[in-house]
């Protein structure tokens, strides 16, 4: 990570101003794509209706929750393009799957089918980049953001460490597309995937 930021320091954004920053500079400059790596495999999401449906068992309303987003995902894909921008995202997979990460791939295999470009890799493809510790979760906007996104013991979304440099967005984003070409096509991944229905 510190190779890819080049000794760049970065300000750290509690959950709240995490959000409002990126709402402010998301699509503000046309013509560059947005790059995301998702690491970690477990997560939670309490505020998000399809997750508590999908732990309490319920995967029917939790799936007919997940579809309910299709407007709304394919809205988001109408302004990246308006905007010259893709929707990028390589998400890792390690077996067994955990319940989080099972409901997060429907989650995104809608993504896909609304717009976004997404490819699965699995952890032996980011090895050796983890010598140390895992890789974290990464996203860029605009031609010099790059928020490396933390979570607490629990995994719930605490905020982010931001980082403005355009150097170090072209080497994140460089980075997250070469795993990216290595990776398998969402869809052709869940095809191959049993889930429960």
């Amino acid at each position: 990570m510190r190779d890819l930021l080049g000794g760049v320091s970065g300000d750290r954004l509690p959950q709240a101003e995490y959000k409002a920053d990126f709402r402010q500079r998301d699509f503000a400059v046309d013509g560059y794509d947005s790059w995301k790596l998702e690491r970690r495999q477990d997560f939670q999401q309490p505020e998000d209706a399809s997750w508590r449906a999908y732990l309490e068992g319920d995967r029917s309303k939790a799936w007919e929750l997940i579809e309910a987003r299709r407007d709304d995902l394919l809205q988001l894909s109408r302004l990246a393009t308006d905007h010259a921008c893709r929707l990028l995202r390589v998400r890792v997979v390690e077996f067994p799957l955990i319940p989080y990460l099972a409901w997060e791939l429907e989650v995104l295999r809608v993504r896909a089918q609304c717009g976004e470009l997404i490819r699965v890799v699995g952890p032996e493809l980011i090895a050796p980049y983890e010598l140390d510790r895992p890789l974290p979760e990464l996203v860029t906007l605009g031609p010099d953001t790059v928020y490396d996104i933390s979570y607490d013991e629990a995994g719930i979304l605490n905020g982010a460490t931001r980082y403005v440099d355009h150097a170090a967005r072209d080497r994140v984003a460089e980075f997250i597309s070469r795993l990216y070409d290595q990776g398998e096509d969402i869809e052709t991944f869940m095809a191959r995937l049993p889930v429960e229905r």
